[in-house]
């Protein structure tokens, strides 16, 4: 990322009851139309739903190389849902850096049938700041803010293609009209001062689609699993805030209200 924009500081609202329309989630996919942001990142390894007209993918991915500090197109994906990664400090790298990222796609309209755009739903990211094998979940509309640098496109938008907006109203401009946003998120940067790279642990992850009246539309999950994973649950990590969807419908929709006067300035 080329900044840190930090969704999940202030952005917080309560882990959500969901209705998976159809809770079976596919292993080891491509995501459509490709892998579009940066450069030299190839596609494959993704927990994908596909619902309603909505993609979501999420996927583990080796950021840094412990040995070497290099990146690397390595997933190394069990078949379902969970990836595996060393845990420790990868060479060159500063003392609270893993050695995994966690990438997501977003496309609201993977068919190319003329659906949705980015603007048109709700979303929910839900990052386990637990260690253990408890889960302690923060969540952000990753998608409604006022500024990101997400990669987008649409269906005809290849390898490495996507467009990272420069400012809030080019950022704008782009979800009001593309259907596709991904990006890799490193994991010191989900997890801020909660993360310890030398950890054996176990974290969770998951991504969900609302419609704009908060009808669930699609919802996948992936697992992170650092070292030889976590152990016993933290204390009081089973416990959730408790506001909800409307809390992120209300600011994403005051956030739209301001994109959309930023449009017409």
């Amino acid at each position: 990322m080329k900044s840190q924009t930090p969704f999940f500081a202030g952005l917080l609202c309560a882990a959500l009851g969901w209705a998976n329309p159809a809770a079976a989630l596919l292993f080891d996919q491509d995501i459509t139309p490709d892998v579009i942001f940066g450069s030299g990142n190839a596609n494959g390894g993704w927990t994908v739903d596909r619902n309603n007209g909505v993609e979501l993918g999420l996927r583990g991915k080796v950021r840094f190389d412990l040995a070497s500090g290099a990146p690397e197109n390595t997933f190394n994906s069990d078949g379902a849902g969970s990836y595996s990664f060393d845990a420790g400090v990868p060479a060159g790298q500063a003392f609270n850096t893993g050695t995994w990222s966690v990438e997501w796609s977003v496309n609201t309209d993977f068919q190319n049938s003329g659906g949705l755009v980015l603007d048109d739903l709700v979303y929910v990211f839900g990052v386990d700041s637990d260690p253990g094998l408890g889960t302690s979940f923060s969540q952000a509309d990753i998608i409604n803010v006022i500024f990101a640098d997400h990669a987008t496109g649409d269906g005809s938008t290849p390898n490495g293609g996507g467009t990272v907006a420069a400012n809030a109203g080019q950022y704008a401009a782009q979800i009001a009209s593309d259907s596709v946003a991904q990006n890799s998120w490193r994991a010191d940067f989900l997890l801020g001062g909660a993360f310890d790279p030398n950890l054996d642990a176990t974290y969770d992850f998951y991504l969900a689609a609302f419609d704009a009246n908060g009808a669930p539309l699609a919802r996948t999950d992936a697992r992170i699993v650092v070292g030889n994973g976590g152990s016993v649950p933290a204390p009081g990590s089973l416990a959730l805030l408790a506001a909800g969807l409307l809390c992120l419908r209300r600011r994403a929709r005051g956030v739209s209200r301001r994109q959309r006067a930023a449009r017409t300035r």
